[in-house]
């Protein structure tokens, strides 16, 4: 995860072709450029219409610390740009994160909810079946 001065740097780098992006004729060259594109103008339009205020957790920001202020596509769709702003919300970094984070853990998308559904250790696995006393049945010798 690159930090927010991090990453302008690399979008600023690869819009105007200097630093690491340089010369590079790939796609991630291009994705970068897009992505700062895009991000610079569905950004600055929400700044506009809404209130520098999260959605979430009702933090004020402002000066400096509006970086910290995202833009959260509610349909996770991040092509779906519509003029009003009706499939945004703004949301500091920390919700934003949790915001995806919830949308990972019900295994709508990334590679994150596969993590989480093939899991590891799963601590009241077969306890359903110790409940309603089958467990005791099967795990019991039989009476001599």
């Amino acid at each position: 995860m690159f930090s927010g001065r991090e990453r302008d740097r690399m979008f600023s780098e690869a819009r105007e072709g200097t630093g690491e992006m340089a010369g590079e004729k790939d796609s991630l060259g291009r994705l970068y450029r897009d992505l700062a594109e895009r991000e610079r103008g569905y950004r600055a339009r929400a700044l506009k219409l809404f209130p520098h205020v999260c959605a979430s957790c009702g933090r004020e920001f402002s000066g400096r610390k509006l970086k910290e202020l995202t833009v959260h596509h509610k349909d996770h769709d991040h092509d779906h740009n519509p003029p009003d702003g009706s499939n945004w919300e703004l949301l500091c970094i920390y919700c934003h994160d949790h915001e995806h984070e919830k949308h990972r853990m019900k295994g709508l998308g990334g590679a994150l909810a596969e993590e989480v559904s093939l899991g590891g250790f799963a601590a009241f696995e077969g306890l359903d079946v110790l409940l309603s006393g089958e467990g005791e049945k099967e795990g019991r010798d039989a009476p001599d």
